[in-house]
């Protein structure tokens, strides 16, 4: 039997609204306003991080989520809109959605890219109603993004995050248990 307490309902209601209150910036779901956005990340990722330019050319293709607003306390949650490019083209747009519960306090917005290394992940990715982040993904969280080679990392998975443009007072930047989700704008 789940008991649901005063304190349990004002907690989850507050995270709700927390979460609700750190808008993305997206605004409106429309194709062209998220592509404008995915074309601006990708400019600053690549001006600020050269290494990933080496990435793009090898990487069967790339999910972008320009802005993703991560809030908690006690419960939290985070969302973000992007779009799936492959050979330079958008093909899909997608809705990054997480939930977690914990020890957390705090907000942060940060964009990430996931480089589809292999036309098998891709595919994997693309065929999946609803994929998750989990531990097939490789971290390349380096502050210096001319240090990211693509033979290396390709070479320990297929699926390869890059977090990067972390804003806030939140406790690090994660994606997994994210669920990316295939939307219509």
């Amino acid at each position: 039997m789940i008991t649901t307490t005063r304190r349990n309902l004002l907690a989850a209601g507050g995270a709700s609204m927390a979460l609700a209150a750190c808008g993305n910036g997206i605004g409106s779901p429309g194709s062209n306003q998220i592509d404008a956005r995915v074309d601006s990340t990708l400019q600053y990722m690549y001006g600020t991080y050269p290494g990933t330019s080496e990435l793009q050319q090898q990487a069967a293709g790339m999910l972008v989520m320009p802005l993703v607003t991560e809030a908690g306390l006690g419960l939290g949650g985070s969302y973000g809109r992007g779009a799936l490019r492959v050979g330079g083209a958008t093909v899909d747009y997608y809705l990054a959605t997480a939930a977690s519960a914990g020890l957390q306090i705090g907000a942060q917005q940060y964009s990430h890219v996931l480089f589809f290394m292999t036309q098998d992940s891709l595919m994997t990715f693309r065929r999946s109603s609803g994929w998750s982040a989990g531990g097939d993904i490789e971290y390349a969280l380096n502050n210096r993004g001319e240090m990211l080679r693509a033979d290396v990392l390709t070479s320990v998975s297929p699926v390869i995050a890059v977090v990067f443009a972390q804003a806030g007072l939140r406790v690090g930047a994660t994606i997994e248990g994210t669920k990316y989700t295939r939307i219509i704008p």
